[in-house]
């Protein structure tokens, strides 16, 4: 840009403004949420407007950047029929001049809500009366009326009937729209003062009016921030989320989408269609991408833009930051948002490899992204056993190092070029030679919370653990079909009876995936007792549980003996050797 400041500011008057949002000049761009206001707020609005009190600055961008498009629409209210190519869009400010345009320029009831969130219709009105009188608390004098113009007290008494013009001067209530509406207010005007008998009272109050309040309307001046045409897309949606008092941030995805709304495409309807090929019920293996959402798709999407733009010549960065998703073209997704659904749909079919079924279970959902991405970049190659191990040993490498916490988008891009690099001769990607887990960690590890601790629950099954009662490994159909989840080998009840300390019973250590019946035989009774029911009960032979209890890698002699600290220490070694196996590395 050729100049330091990136914007303008100025004044603007009300009616100027209202008349350009009604002539479609001035417009909101799409991304913008709808109309909310709540008809109190309204009507102290219409108060400190009568007062020339300043309702703050509003903010716009001037259109016609061809590198900042976004599609446009009228605020909720105008006429759109004759719509036109807006010559600025609002920012900030969208309640507040919704609020001023619905009320003092339509003809219409205003569309709004009560204290109770209840959708309401209102007409508001200056109560001339108490406008006029200083000892009046100024607010009670703009009133808010039902759509039919009548407010009626307890049992149904009407406490003010405006429904017609003639009532409406009997009471002495002037409707706000009529203020910029010239004819209509001489009409209004006209039949206030037909009454001879009150001419001479009412002249002085209209007098008095015309004076004291109505220019306050007349002349009143709107603070207007303009952000110039050159200001750059990302600089905007800051400054929107800036200024947004809304209290939910706007996600990249819905600037895309008006953006995108720009070319006559809609990317709604497009990731909608997406969505439904990765979570289509009936297909068990997408129930690992349930939690998916846009904005990881874009994400893909912009590594994959900006990964093949480098490899191009271009030299850009490769990324999946909040401006590199912004700055996407339409060509852009459209070459590669097919290939991102078709990446994340293998990226599930590996994670059920490694024995992770559900979006519950998945260590970190980030870590899909790069993942997804991996796979379109490598295509057939990924099919090669070789290279899906390499796959696998970093992904576990991120689990067990638990690297994919946080702010991870350098990590994302980092290891979608350093993974394709490390599978066709390069070094080892920093993530794999970064990871690092340390065996003291096994005993913090005691919920979902983290994702290790979910990681050793799917190492264990993707090593062959086996249902102590049914016997049958554990796969995606036990997996769903026998409510695995993780449970006490010693039970919570045995070891508190026992004195056993809760860090130490509570642990990964003392945990595995057995089914939802398996645990419920289980109950609270100690290793020894239990095991023994499966073989009396189930007529499972002792060798045959046995080998079932390896393939948790417990030890065999220590639970039947039920001697917790012996089972504690050997289980804790064979889970690091587990882990130094899937990771490639010593645990230290």
């Amino acid at each position: 840009m050729s100049t330091i400041t990136t914007f303008d500011s100025t004044v603007e008057s009300l009616l100027d403004l209202l008349e350009s949002i009604q002539e479609c000049r001035t417009q909101l761009p799409d991304f913008q949420r709808g109309w909310v206001w709540d008809d109190e707020r309204i009507r102290n609005l219409l108060i400190s407007v009568s007062l020339s009190y300043p309702i703050g600055a509003v903010m716009m961008l001037q259109t016609g950047n061809p590198n900042v498009r976004f599609a446009s629409r009228p605020i909720e209210g105008v006429d759109n029929v004759n719509q036109v190519e807006p010559e600025r869009l609002i920012l900030d400010g969208q309640q507040r001049l919704t609020a001023l345009f619905q009320s003092l320029k339509l003809k219409a009831p205003v569309a709004t809500k009560d204290k109770r969130d209840k959708a309401i219709k209102r007409f508001y009105y200056i109560d001339i009366d108490k406008m006029l009188d200083p000892n009046v608390d100024r607010e009670e004098t703009i009133v808010s009326v039902p759509e039919d113009r009548i407010i009626r007290g307890p049992g149904g008494r009407v406490v003010l009937d405006c429904s017609d013009l003639e009532k409406e001067c009997e009471a002495g209530m002037l409707p706000v729209n009529l203020l910029f509406d010239p004819a209509g207010l001489l009409a209004w005007q006209t039949r206030y003062f037909s009454d001879s008998t009150k001419i001479a009272e009412r002249s002085l109050k209209w007098q008095k009016l015309m004076t004291d309040v109505f220019p306050r309307f007349q002349q009143y001046q709107v603070p207007v921030i303009m952000l110039r045409k050159p200001t750059p897309k990302e600089a905007v949606c800051q400054v929107f989320e800036n200024v947004n008092t809304g209290g939910v941030s706007l996600t990249v995805f819905e600037l895309l989408t008006a953006t995108f709304a720009a070319e006559d495409f809609k990317l709604r309807d497009d990731w909608e269609e997406k969505e439904a090929k990765l979570k289509r019920s009936g297909e068990i293996y997408n129930k690992v991408l349930a939690d998916i959402s846009s904005t990881d798709f874009l994400q893909a999407v912009a590594l994959l833009a900006t990964y093949n733009r480098r490899k191009e010549g271009d030299g850009v960065a490769v990324s999946c930051k909040r401006r590199d998703i912004l700055q996407l073209t339409l060509a852009d997704y459209q070459r590669w948002a097919d290939r991102v659904t078709e990446g994340f749909i293998q990226a599930a079919q590996f994670l059920h490899e490694q024995h992770v079924f559900s979006a519950r279970d998945l260590p970190y959902g980030t870590q899909l992204i790069p993942l997804a991405a991996i796979f379109v970049e490598l295509g057939k190659e990924a099919h090669n056993v070789h290279v899906r191990d390499q796959i696998a040993r970093w992904y576990w490498c991120g689990v067990l190092g638990e690297l994919y916490g946080g702010a991870t988008e350098t990590r994302i891009a980092r290891d979608v070029v350093e993974v394709v690099e490390w599978i066709r001769g390069g070094a080892e990607p920093t993530t794999v030679r970064d990871a690092h887990f340390a065996a003291d960690r096994l005993f913090t590890l005691r919920t979902r919370n983290s994702a290790a601790y979910k990681g050793l629950q799917a190492l264990l099954m993707r090593e062959g653990a086996r249902d102590f009662l049914s016997g049958v490994p554990i796969d995606i159909q036990t997996y769903y079909g026998e409510s695995i989840d993780i449970h006490h080998i010693f039970p919570r009840d045995y070891c508190e009876k026992r004195g056993i300390e809760k860090a130490k019973y509570d642990c990964i250590m003392n945990k595995t995936p057995l089914s939802y019946k398996t645990n419920r035989m289980i109950g609270r009774d100690a290793p020894s007792v239990y095991l023994k029911k499966l073989q009396e009960r189930k007529g499972v032979s002792a060798a045959v549980l046995d080998d079932i209890l390896q393939t948790h890698v417990i030890d065999v002699a220590s639970i039947r003996a039920d001697d917790f600290d012996q089972f504690f220490e050997k289980r804790k070694l064979a889970l690091l050797a587990m882990i130094e196996r899937v990771m490639g590395k010593k645990v230290e």
